[in-house]
């Protein structure tokens, strides 16, 4: 198996072996980590079950984040949902609610995935695992699809980045919900060109995020935008499953994400001197003067 270096190689090899993404990373960790199939799916396998434990468990008991500005979002989404009052339908709604409670997890130092980041967990696993109760995937093919994932994260980390100090939050819940509509597009049905699609439609939507925790916690605005995100890889994968074709391709949508977020200000990456960790009641939340 040859390596890749951008989406257009990745694109050539899925041709040349008529496999989809998801196969061809599974197949380069194997090769190039000089290990076993069984291995690299047992870690596979250890990277859901952790997934899973992170974006169920705060529905079940709330937990309070180190911070104190989140806590108990995800169980009040639940209970919304079921008391028969959501308007986003049960599929978005359960993504949205297990991206949430992932960055609950997270934020009062529970173990999670970093999916590309901390800040931006919830989005992979809110999507991936809102699709498997739906339309009922096994948890190996859930396995597999974040190998289809992983490929779009790496292909951000090689040419670009994925950190909100470096890109914004753009690089962060972007690359994040790019993984996701990739995933999710290959769950569904999607060919190789499609997972593309998706992950360009994405980056295109959340193009200037900036990234402006407040207090500098990964906490808050972060939570919503996971959710935000989620929403933004359902409505990407939706699009091209359905045909639609993006004239930008993955690999410019990168690299203009790249530009836009070296262009932002130090102020709007990461740095918490910006944005909403500015406004007075942030300041006010944080004990910090403005």
């Amino acid at each position: 198996m040859k390596e890749f270096k951008n989406a257009v190689e990745l694109l050539t090899l899925c041709t040349e072996k008529n496999l989809p993404i998801s196969e061809i990373m599974r197949q380069r960790e194997i090769i190039l980590g000089e290990t076993t199939a069984e291995d690299v799916d047992a870690r596979m396998a250890r990277v859901l079950e952790i997934m899973k434990d992170a974006a169920f468990s705060p529905v079940k008991k709330t937990v309070k984040s180190m911070g104190g500005l989140i806590g108990g979002e995800a169980k009040k989404l639940s209970l919304h949902q079921t008391s028969g009052k959501s308007i986003c339908g049960n599929l978005l709604d359960d993504a949205i609610t297990y991206a949430m409670a992932t960055l609950e997890t997270n934020a009062s130092m529970g173990l999670i995935v970093a999916s590309p980041t901390a800040g931006s967990a919830g989005i992979v696993p809110g999507l991936l695992l809102a699709v498997q109760k739906h339309y009922h995937f096994s948890d190996e093919q859930i396995q597999q699809a974040l190998f289809n994932a992983g490929a779009i994260g790496y292909l951000a980390m090689r040419n670009a980045t994925v950190a909100g100090a470096v890109g914004g939050c753009q690089a962060e819940t972007g690359i994040a919900a790019a993984m996701a509509a990739s995933a999710a597009t290959e769950l569904l049905g999607g060919t190789s060109k499609q997972c593309t699609y998706a992950a360009s439609t994405v980056l295109m939507n959340m193009l200037g995020l900036v990234c402006d925790p407040v207090g500098g916690l990964v906490e808050y605005p972060c939570q919503n935008r996971n959710a935000a995100g989620v929403a933004n890889a359902l409505v990407a994968a939706e699009m091209a499953l359905a045909g639609i074709t993006q004239l930008i391709p993955l690999d410019e949508m990168i690299n203009v994400m790249y530009t836009v977020g070296k262009k932002l200000p130090a102020e709007l990456r990461e740095t918490a001197l910006g944005g909403c960790a500015t406004a007075p009641s942030a300041c006010e939340s944080c004990h910090i003067c403005s």
